[in-house]
């Protein structure tokens, strides 16, 4: 057996069994692909999977219990890589971050710029997605760290900590009469077209949850993934926007659109970070994480890495 088998039976399985994608992915034959598969189950004596004429059907039970053990061992490979790079070059390589649009537009520049300014030798690779995608880039080794509010507590094959608390902003046209109200309520909000994100992203779930308790219909005019798209709508007239924090938080008094606080009507969210389980991580990575937050370090993220320690809330 071998590591090119051990791929391919990882690839056939991301890509919803289909072969042909597998082959494409691994830039190789679907029938060399399919061979390799064979003579590992052969050598193995076990089926990983079960199928209906050349086309794979479903893991096996047997099978998942091999994958289980692939997993270990492509992780363990790619710690030994990084263990190579980590020691013939200190100070040089490249940081993979996976983040959403949020993140990455406001809170990562800055850590960024100073990840570059301690490491100039280290660059940098950001992947946008969604939370989701996010947290399967990270298991997926495309990225070393990742950064997002939703999802990423709920894989169990990550580890996530706390970086940074923020509440989402009402954002809308200085002459409008919300405007002039010192305390907003959801039934304010209720009764306008509201801007805001799609509900995948930067808290949405917690602003449905919040008129849902109040058997409150939003009247949601647009989606979007980004807050300076929504800000662009509020300002051609679309309705009101709801933004996190970050996004207006260098506006200083200088936008043409007025800002309120929403955390006493949707509460507070936790950004996280999140890290493969059992990955090796290292300098400049653990370095990044610091810059995000200082509720983080060195110590904090190794003692979690380790698998020692269970409460890292706020």
């Amino acid at each position: 057996m071998n590591l090119h088998q051990f791929r391919f039976v990882q690839e056939a399985v991301r890509r919803n069994l289909n072969l042909t994608e597998a082959a494409k992915a691994l830039h190789t034959s679907q029938p060399g692909v399919s061979k390799a598969i064979i003579e590992l189950e052969e050598e193995l004596g076990v089926e990983i999977f079960a199928r209906h004429g050349k086309r794979l059907k479903r893991v096996t039970e047997p099978g998942q219990h091999v994958l289980k053990s692939i997993e270990l061992i492509m992780r363990e490979v790619g710690n030994l890589k990084r263990i190579g790079e980590q020691f013939s070059a200190q100070d040089s390589g490249t940081l993979s971050i996976a983040t959403t649009h949020t993140q990455a537009r406001y809170v990562l520049p800055i850590p960024v710029a100073k990840l570059r300014e301690a490491y100039p030798k280290v660059s940098v690779s950001l992947h946008q997605g969604s939370p989701d995608q996010v947290a399967r880039m990270v298991l997926d080794e495309v990225a070393e760290i990742g950064m997002a509010t939703e999802s990423l507590s709920d894989y169990p094959d990550l580890v996530t900590l706390p970086a940074y608390e923020w509440e989402h902003v009402l954002v809308l046209p200085l002459g409008h009469p919300l405007a002039k109200k010192e305390r907003v309520t959801l039934e304010d909000l209720a009764t306008e077209p509201l801007v805001t994100y799609h509900p995948s992203f930067t808290g949405r779930t917690r602003i449905d949850h919040a008129f849902a308790q109040r058997k409150l219909a939003p009247r949601i005019a647009l989606e979007a993934i980004d807050s300076d798209v929504i800000k662009t709508y509020v300002r051609l007239g679309l309705g009101i926007g709801i933004v996190a924090e970050m996004a207006v938080r260098d506006d200083n008094g200088n936008s043409d659109l007025a800002a309120r606080p929403l955390g006493n009507l949707f509460g507070r969210n936790l950004a996280r970070v999140a890290f493969k389980r059992g990955a090796y991580l290292r300098n400049f990575v653990y370095r990044f994480a610091e810059l995000l937050s200082d509720r983080l370090d060195r110590n904090l993220i190794a003692k979690a890495m380790s698998g020692h320690g269970n409460d890292y809330e706020l």
